[in-house]
């Protein structure tokens, strides 16, 4: 239509170029077009319907009528490139570098319905810095203004739209992802800021695959095999529809059913790929959109066609495919138009199911056929989506010639102030006002440009759901503004999405199952971050997260639980008072020293007797109290160690058995020398101690001991400490024996004791008394040496509160051994056989046959000394 200014449009009415054998022996000729695009045609008619708008508006561009010319891209680039420059040209054939047609200026072009189409026409209108104003082509490259000056666009930048879907993947927590791209510059570069995207969030690519722009079965059978074969329940797709179509007819044979699709703008409402067929496969989609405007008028507009009065090959065309049926061509035979029609359209299989070339039917069209009966992509309005992107492409052009038209000379923009002529004006001068355009769209949303040629970027977020009947519908579920402030870009109504099966959770797209608090990630060679295994945290270790890299240690006082996600505090082990072990050992203790204090008390009440008197009273007393502490040393061991504990326990227990072993030592001297005078034959009296004497010795070998252990206090005192490292999960109270060296010293020097007064002991033990207390004091030497030979392994092998029991027990065997061995034969006869304790009996004057009363040391053999050792025996 001519006009004031001239207008360009260029839309992909067509799927594609057909097929020719090229031939250097003929003319090259201009490839025709097939497989008629219902949608691509409603977005040509929708910028007619613009332009009439605009031409009928008194406040836009009074009395400049515009003028539009439309080519056909075929979304080809190659035919996308020959309507550019035909266009530039003015004539039907491309003659680069020169106008050659006359008439009105040309203002812009718009179009050309494609990224890839749009980058090639670009190059070329960038080289005239000639306006070019796109309603589809989304793709990133094109903001660069270095290599494509002249370009801008009412559709937003697939920047923003790559960085939406990646959101929409991280909103729903999927870690899995496949991704499909066409194989041009709106694939390529959408799908790769995506990955750039999720893979900073933690999410994997389990495959990457590129859909090819000239069909190839085998390589769409390839992709689908890697679909089938792969465990990500999500697949991201930038890709055409048109693309897209082949790839969908392949994975609805193989019936592959259990995926969710997120969709870019370009198919997300394209009817082509929601057939209701695809439903069952694609029913839950998710994607985003541009925001849809219903346009007043433009559904009558589409509606008035009429194929009689216009001559327009293509509008007859839409007719034949509208209505499957021909229309006879002026010229042309009934037969020949068959023939063609059949050469033509009568294409079979996945090829003509995808491009919507179908055998047309045999019948004439009249031309009075009804628009309004029809159902196809043509006349529904209900997704005025990219349809609307071409209205506000006019308005943006109108409004931006509006300013050159209404310019103030003295005020305008160019040299001097100085302005433009509308009806002869140079295409850089428009680029001006379209850079600088703004003003309000249908909605009511500003119109303007930013440095890049780019609009802010709005979406719809849209769930495909479908019906009882199997249809899609197009749910608008949120929304995404780019303009929002961080973490506020998306909404979403999670309760109202349907996804794939009719289910209302989410799907679960993973590799790996997520770690859960007490495990770790275990990465596995070779394979992509996502893919892990899932490793419990060592003893002492827990994580509290999901999907934790590393274990954190607990601190010393605390150690994990069972499930490895919290630390707890370690349990504080040590004999305590209420424990029953301890309850146990502090009666045995305490009956202990309650039994050698009642042998104290027999002693002092019969301390005139003579089992009493015999081999020293004092000594016998100074060892009952020496065994009374030893007893008692025994429950400073039971209670939490403190200080003053853990310097008393070891050092008690020490000078008490050093006490007692010094007088049972004093005691072992005596009875030695009286047995060497026996058997010497010498008279006693020269070869004993007197009782000064014993209480000496045992006085200098208790001090001795006395000052080791002070020494011991003084230098490296004994401490509690918090044993974290004999067990995991218990802290052991304990004391540190401050120097091993002093402990064995202290320890030692008892053991000496011992075995001296062993030693002793034993040579005395056949002396021939009636009484002879060596024998005696050779089994309790031996029950000590049994108790604690035993003790040693058993302490060794011991942690914790019973180390400190296997100590106890033995000191308390011991001494009971001691308290046994030495003086209850000697309570036997004070108490049970009083009329054998006399002077007599025990001095061994009268011979007795009474086998219930112990032998005593007075009784002497037939060397006639018995009264000497009698006396001997007696002195107390």
């Amino acid at each position: 239509m001519p006009g004031d200014v001239m207008i360009g449009g260029m839309f992909p009415i067509h799927y594609r170029v057909v097929s020719i054998n090229s031939s250097s022996s003929t003319s090259p000729q201009s490839s025709g077009c097939e497989g008629f695009n219902f949608r691509a045609f409603r977005w040509a008619r929708a910028m007619i319907h613009a332009i009439n708008e605009v031409n009928q508006d008194d406040s836009i561009l009074p009395g400049i009528q515009l003028g539009y010319t439309i080519y056909d891209s075929c979304f080809t680039i190659s035919k996308a490139v020959e309507g550019t420059l035909t266009y530039l040209t003015g004539q039907d054939e491309a003659v680069p570098n020169y106008r050659c047609g006359s008439g009105a200026p040309l203002a812009v072009l718009i179009g050309a319905g494609g990224s890839a189409l749009s980058v090639a026409t670009a190059r070329i209108l960038g080289l005239y810095y000639f306006p070019q104003v796109d309603y589809s082509a989304s793709c990133s490259i094109l903001s660069d203004k270095f290599q494509f000056p002249s370009f801008i666009r009412t559709i937003p930048s697939d920047t923003f739209q790559s960085t939406a879907m990646a959101k929409l993947v991280m909103h729903f927590g999927w870690t899995w992802v496949g991704t499909i791209a066409s194989d041009d510059d709106y694939g390529k570069y959408g799908i790769k800021r995506f990955k750039e995207e999720v893979e900073k969030a933690g999410v994997c690519i389990s495959f990457s695959e590129t859909i090819p722009k000239v069909y190839a079965r085998e390589k769409i059978v390839r992709i689908v095999d890697t679909i089938e074969e792969s465990t990500a329940k999500i697949i991201a797709v930038f890709s055409a529809d048109i693309d897209l179509s082949s790839l969908i007819e392949e994975v609805m044979k193989r019936n592959i059913s259990d995926r969710t699709w997120i969709a870019s703008e370009a198919w997300i409402n394209s009817a082509l790929i929601s057939k209701p067929e695809y439903s069952s496969l694609l029913g839950g989609t998710i994607g985003f959109a541009i925001p849809r405007a219903d346009i007043r008028g433009l559904y009558e507009h589409l509606v008035q066609l009429d194929p009689r009065n216009t001559g327009d090959k293509l509008i007859t065309e839409f007719w034949e495919r509208a209505f499957d049926c021909m229309w006879p061509e002026y010229g042309v035979s009934v037969s020949r138009m068959a023939d063609y029609k059949m050469t033509k359209y009568n294409r079979t299989g996945v090829d003509a199911r995808i491009h919507n070339i179908l055998p047309i039917s045999q019948r004439f069209c009249t031309g009075k056929e009804n628009l309004n009966e029809i159902d196809n992509t043509y006349t529904d309005v209900s997704q005025l989506r990219l349809t609307y992107s071409v209205y506000k492409s006019v308005y943006t052009v109108a409004h931006a010639l509006h300013n050159m038209y209404t310019c103030k000379t003295g005020e305008g923009p160019f040299v001097n102030g100085s302005c433009t002529n509308i009806k002869d004006f140079q295409p850089w001068q428009l680029m001006y006002y379209l850079k600088n355009v703004r003003f309000q769209s249908l909605l009511g949303e500003e119109i303007y440009f930013d440095a890049n040629g780019d609009i802010d970027a709005m979406y719809d977020i849209i769930n495909w759901q479908r019906t009882s009947n199997g249809y899609i519908t197009y749910k608008v579920i949120g929304s995404y503004n780019g303009t929002a402030p961080p973490g506020e870009e998306m909404t979403i109504q999670n309760d109202s999405i349907i996804w794939n099966d009719d289910q209302t959770t989410p799907p679960f797209s993973v590799c790996s199952e997520s770690c859960q608090p007490g495990t770790r990630k275990g990465i596995r060679q070779g394979e992509p971050v996502c893919c892990f295994d899932c490793i419990p945290c060592a003893d002492g270790e827990i994580t509290n997260e999901t999907d934790s890299r590393e274990c954190i240690r607990c601190p010393e006082d605390y150690w994990s639980n069972a499930n490895r996600d919290e630390c707890v505090h370690k349990v504080i082990e040590y004999l305590g008072y209420n424990d029953p072990l301890g309850i146990a050992l502090i009666a045995l203790s305490i009956f202990g020293a309650c039994v050698t204090i009642a042998i104290a008390v027999v002693y002092i009440v019969r301390k005139d007797t003579a089992l009493v008197k015999a081999n020293d009273r004092g000594l016998s007393l100074i060892l009952l109290f020496s065994l009374v502490i030893c007893f008692l040393s025994s429950i400073v061991f039971v209670g939490l160690p403190v200080a003053w504990s853990c310097m008393t326990r070891q050092v008690l227990l020490a000078i008490s058995f050093a006490t007692c072993l010094s007088c049972m030592l004093s005691k072992a001297v005596n009875l030695m020398l009286k047995a060497k005078a026996v058997k010497s034959s010498e008279g006693t009296e020269k070869k004993r101690l007197r009782p000064f004497q014993q209480k000496i010795i045992a006085l200098i070998f208790t001090l001795c001991h006395a000052c080791l252990c002070t020494a011991w206090l003084l230098i490296f005192p004994p401490y509690p400490v918090k044993n974290t490292l004999s067990q995991n999960i218990e802290i052991i109270m304990e004391c540190n024996e401050g120097s091993v060296a002093f402990l064995c010293c202290v320890l030692g020097y008892d053991a000496l004791l011992a075995g001296i007064c062993f030693i002793f002991a034993f040579i005395a033990r056949k002396l021939p008394d009636n009484f002879n207390e060596a024998k005696f004091m050779t089994f309790a030497l031996l029950v000590f040496f049994i108790v604690w030979i035993s003790f040693v392994p058993a302490y060794l092998s011991t942690r914790g509160k019973y180390m400190v029991a296997v100590e106890m027990f033995a000191i308390l065997a011991s001494s009971f051994g001691v308290l046994a061995c030495l003086f209850v034969p000697k309570c036997y006869i004070i108490i049970l056989k009083p009329e054998r304790n006399t002077e007599e009996l025990v001095q061994g004057i009268t011979g007795t046959n009474d086998k219930s009363a112990p032998p005593t040391s007075q009784s002497l053999s037939t060397s006639g000394i018995s009264t000497a050792c009698s006396t001997v025996t007696l002195n107390g």
